[in-house]
């Protein structure tokens, strides 16, 4: 018997423990020499006292105390910090340099297989001075990445002040408030087109900021384009943050002129959480962020200190072992390959999608002749570049780990999926829908069935989408995972209803079963990986290029 670590879980081995010490001992020094103090904050946190700072996602690593209080092992630092901060440091210790090196478990659903314990190295300012603050801590975050080595690292800019400040100005409803946030959040800017045409209550040039400032990127010429476009929505000046911008920009004008730092209004989370800069930090060869900070006074007001600034961010050692050529669970990089110098990859599906991708592809500019006719080839490389021929339903993955720069599926397969992807165009083709359906002659008896079971046996190939349509509707439902031949659950009574998709209903008549609901309509996107997304001007310029396509051949 083979004494195994927990899934998720892994004992380090002293070559590769020597490395990840190498590398904490070049970011420790270099956040010492900058007058960073060590803290250290306990492995359990009191879930109730973290949740009075910010939102916390559910976690698997909770437990309960011999009073019945509800612990968990800490998801993150920033959160314990801030918590430290607003019990332990007074007014007159203020600014408060502080830096950790920890581990912090954290369970990513999405993410089957992959490591659920993380190394940070961050740090933490809290002091009187916004911009002075944020330019200070990016400025260590640059200074760290260059020391370390990190190949063509960038630091890429975002902030939710926009966003809000256009909702507080313009929003018709509450609902439609929150509706936009989840999808900004969510990266979904498809939906979130959707949303806002479908909003009667909301004018032409509100309608038209809420769409574009999510995509803006650039340098320091975003900011003026920024402003006007809050401008032509109404926002008052005071409330529109591109001053704030702009000054930070000021600070850090060497850095934009060297192109490390850019904006990208991509990056916008956790409304709730940040109050000013978000940002990232990328490099060649990975696919996730090196790093994640930002400016979030909201999280001490939340905790009883109002009126302090708090800025920080983290760096992932695992993360940093992986782009330095360390040994480590994702294995190493291969150096030298520039992000300018090798091909775009883009997953493109077989099988119904394929045909209409290429000829999408093909109006936008990319060379498609070798593409047309693979034969048996599953990667087909055409001038700067790379085809990837992939199954739709893979398509988020390979993009998701890397094996991908931005690829084309279903709706369907982004929802199952459930990575973090930038949905950018909606294709049109592809167009089907999502329903629920039950056997023609049961009439009326899956809802007896839930009167007295209190729930609903469904049987699909999609189960995210299918719970999430019954939790939308408030119900519990047993969810019975097939992949083939999904008609046949309730026909032989293993299950009440389906969760399936249908083109022309033909299938579904066939079998005797009828339509009771419509669950979602499903059609081709265009997505792409937010690191690529953000670091790659290639991704954006095909993105705006698909979506003049699709714009033709809607009209």
């Amino acid at each position: 018997m083979i004494a195994r670590t927990p899934r998720g879980f892994r004992d380090i081995l002293p070559k590769e423990a020597l490395a990840r010490e190498r590398i904490s001992d070049t970011v420790r020094a270099c956040f010492s020499d900058h007058g960073y103090l060590p803290v250290e904050t306990p492995l359990l946190e009191d879930r109730a006292a973290l949740e009075r700072g910010g939102r916390i996602k559910d976690s698997a690593f909770q437990l309960f105390d011999t009073d019945q209080t509800l612990l968990m092992l800490r998801p993150d630092l920033t959160l314990p910090v801030a918590r430290l901060v607003a019990g332990r440091v007074a007014a007159g210790e203020l600014p408060a340099r502080l830096r950790y090196s920890a581990p912090v478990v954290r369970e990513e659903p999405s993410l089957r297989g992959q490591p659920r314990q993380f190394t940070q190295l961050g740090v933490e300012l809290v002091a009187e001075d916004g911009t002075a603050s944020e330019a200070e801590v990016v400025r260590l975050l640059a200074e760290t990445l260059s020391k370390l080595g990190v190949p063509a690292w960038r630091i890429v800019f975002g902030s939710p002040v926009p966003v809000t400040a256009l909702l507080d100005a313009c929003s018709p409803s509450p609902a439609f408030s929150e509706r936009v946030r989840s999808l900004v959040h969510d990266s979904d800017l498809v939906t979130l087109d959707e949303t806002i045409a479908a909003e009667k209550g909301l004018a032409p040039a509100a309608a038209r900021a809420l769409s574009e400032v999510c995509r803006m990127g650039g340098g320091t010429e975003v900011i003026a384009r920024l402003d006007a476009l809050l401008a032509s929505a109404g926002v008052p000046e005071a409330s529109r943050g591109t001053a704030e911008l702009a000054a930070l920009a000021e600070e850090l004008s060497d850095l934009f002129e060297a192109g490390r730092v850019s904006f990208d209004f991509s990056i916008i989370n956790s409304f709730d959480y940040y109050t000013g800069i978000i940002f990232k930090g990328y490099a060649e060869g990975i696919a996730a962020s090196l790093a994640s900070g930002g400016r979030y006074d909201a999280v001490l007001a939340n905790l009883g200190r109002p009126g302090l600034v708090a800025c920080g961010f983290a760096l992932s050692l695992e993360r940093l072992q992986e782009v330095l050529g360390e040994p480590g669970e994702s294995g190493v990089v291969t150096p030298g390959v520039r992000l300018a110098e090798r091909p775009l990859r883009v997953a493109v599906p077989k099988g119904s999608l394929f045909k209409d991708t290429v000829r999408a592809l093909a109006a936008a500019g990319l060379p498609t002749a070798e593409l047309e006719n693979p034969g048996r080839r599953l990667v087909v490389r055409e001038g700067d570049v790379e085809y990837v021929i992939v199954r739709a339903q893979d398509a988020p993955a390979f993009v998701g780990h890397g094996g991908a720069d931005c690829g084309f599926c279903g709706t369907d397969s982004l929802v199952e999926a459930d990575l973090d992807l930038l949905q950018l165009v909606d294709m049109g083709y592809g167009a089907c829908r999502f329903v629920v359906a039950e056997p023609a002659d049961r009439a009326g008896e899956a809802e007896r069935n839930y009167a007295w079971r209190g729930t609903v046996r469904v049987a699909t190939k999609y189960p995210r989408i299918t719970q999430r349509y019954y939790e939308s509707l408030g119900q519990q439902v047993d969810i019975v995972t097939l992949h083939g031949n999904i008609e046949l659950g309730p026909i032989v009574g293993m299950t009440d209803r389906i969760v399936d998709i249908t083109a022309t209903g033909t299938t579904l008549a066939e079998n005797d079963l009828v339509i009771v609901d419509e669950v979602m309509e499903c059609s081709a996107r265009f997505f792409a990986g937010p690191a690529a997304y953000r670091c790659d001007r290639r991704i954006r310029d095909l993105a705006a290029r698909l979506a003049e396509v699709r714009k033709g051949s809607a009209s």
